[in-house]
């Protein structure tokens, strides 16, 4: 198949091109600059031009059996007026420009394969849910829903829309263990509040993986949540982290103490609910990485070698 791929240039970014390379796909990744372009993997095509702008990138990307869309500003810093502003809308505008690309080629199977978040669902510890589950109330939950709907559009021109609502991807050279694995093996790990919130995760080679699955299933329709079967709370994650490095996790950080240090983004960490990837697994999708331990495992040993 032939991947057309907006943020490749970034943490999955570079993990799926390296992946579908490795099946034998044709893959191109657009940059902004040619530097970004000198990055990217031996034997994927750099094309240059913004994301968020109108170009001759977007006929490159029509001419692709899938778009994959990665691009958003992240979420993990303290929120302001400004920040809001640039996490929607660095969503919003990618997503239109990629829709509006597929939109060239109406009447063909395309596929569109836009990335999103389980902060679509609400922030409610007390529950589980799969990808038929509520939309929750708040800022993440409008954004993701704004996002989602965006993706939709590309409907009317016969695409596939596929929208794969990230948790939190874990993998040796970025992400959220670049922040934690310094902290834990300075025996600075603790759980987060009470530690009773879910982690919903997905180790970076099964979101690579879920997504050339995804492209390849046409019964994947919709929203996909991209997250490992074995849930685990704020407290098992801490533990066994911990555990696997030999290091001590007593120092728990009150709930106060990050929304102190956090504001409201702390409302993350602290109330994740239980996600469950019920689409994946219907569909027959096998994770390599269904336990925690193995991922973290896999993880640690990779960083070891680099």
């Amino acid at each position: 198949m032939h991947f057309f791929i907006l943020g490749g240039t970034g943490f999955v970014g570079k993990h799926l091109i390296n992946w579908l390379l490795q099946q034998g796909h044709t893959v191109e990744a657009l940059g902004r600059s040619p530097k970004s372009l000198e990055r990217l993997p031996a034997g994927c095509a750099g094309v240059h031009g913004d994301p968020l702008q109108l170009g001759d990138w977007q006929t490159r990307a029509g001419q692709a059996d899938v778009v994959i869309n990665l691009v958003g500003r992240s979420i993990m810093t303290r929120w302001n007026n400004a920040t809001r502003k640039e996490i929607l809308d660095t969503r919003l505008q990618s997503t239109r420009m990629a829709v509006q690309a597929l939109s060239r080629v109406h009447g063909r199977d395309k596929v569109l394969i836009n990335a999103n978040a389980v902060g679509y669902y609400p922030l409610d510890s007390t529950r589980e849910f799969a990808e038929d589950g509520p939309a929750g109330t708040g800022f993440l939950a409008d954004v993701a829903q704004a996002w989602q709907a965006e993706a939709e559009k590309a409907r009317v021109f016969g695409v596939r829309v596929v929208i794969a609502r990230f948790g939190t991807v874990l993998g040796p050279d970025g992400g959220a263990m670049a922040q934690l694995l310094p902290l834990f093996r300075k025996g600075l790990g603790g759980r987060l509040g009470s530690g009773e919130q879910w982690f919903p995760w997905i180790h970076v080679l099964d979101l690579c993986r879920a997504m050339e699955f995804m492209a390849q299933h046409p019964e994947l329709d919709g929203p996909v949540n991209c997250c490992a079967p074995q849930p685990a709370s704020n407290t098992y994650f801490t533990r066994a982290l911990g555990g696997l490095l030999r290091r001590p996790t007593i120092f728990p950080v009150p709930a106060f103490v990050l929304k102190l240090a956090m504001g409201e983004v702390a409302q993350v960490v602290l109330q994740g609910p239980k996600i469950v990837p019920k689409a994946l697994t219907d569909a027959g999708f096998a994770f390599r990485f269904g336990l925690l331990e193995g991922a973290l495992q896999d993880i640690i040993r990779q960083v070891k070698t680099q």
